[in-house]
């Protein structure tokens, strides 16, 4: 009998797309004279399948990209959307992120990645500000064929 983990999970988030995505967004930072970035790539589950950490990133940045896929993710937004739509609503940005264990980030730098009109999963990244870190997602997921929905 195989074991329970032997069964394959669906995702229409490659690992192969994902990798594209991460590379094309790195390289896009770097054409843009970026500070080092962390992209990471999540599928639509919100389970991470691509990362890169390009030297000198900030302890901090996983996490602070992470939290910005998560949060356009679990909101089916773009994270620069979500801080602009509550930008006077503090006690709701402060009760998600609570309620996330502080996996939500609601800043630019977290775009859903759509394909065939529904979101497949979410990049983040974190390393610049956050309309470079945005710019860069960007770059990657068009790299890969997909569509981004960025704010």
């Amino acid at each position: 009998m195989a074991h329970p983990t032997a069964y394959p999970v669906h995702s229409a988030m490659t690992l192969a797309a994902a990798s594209r995505i991460v590379d094309a967004a790195l390289a896009a930072g770097r054409e843009a004279g970026c500070a080092p970035l962390v992209v990471v790539v999540v599928d639509a589950g919100g389970q991470l399948v691509a990362c890169k950490r390009e030297d000198g990133a900030g302890l901090a940045r996983f996490a602070i990209a992470m939290g910005k896929a998560l949060a356009a993710l679990g909101l089916g937004l773009p994270s620069r959307e979500i801080g602009a739509r509550n930008a006077e609503r503090l006690a709701f940005l402060n009760a998600a992120a609570a309620a996330t264990g502080g996996a939500f980030v609601p800043v630019a730098g977290g775009v859903l990645v759509m394909e065939g009109g529904r979101a497949i999963g979410a990049v983040g990244i974190s390393g610049d500000t956050s309309d470079k870190d945005e710019a860069a997602a960007v770059a990657g997921i068009i790299a890969a064929g997909l569509t981004p929905q960025a704010g």
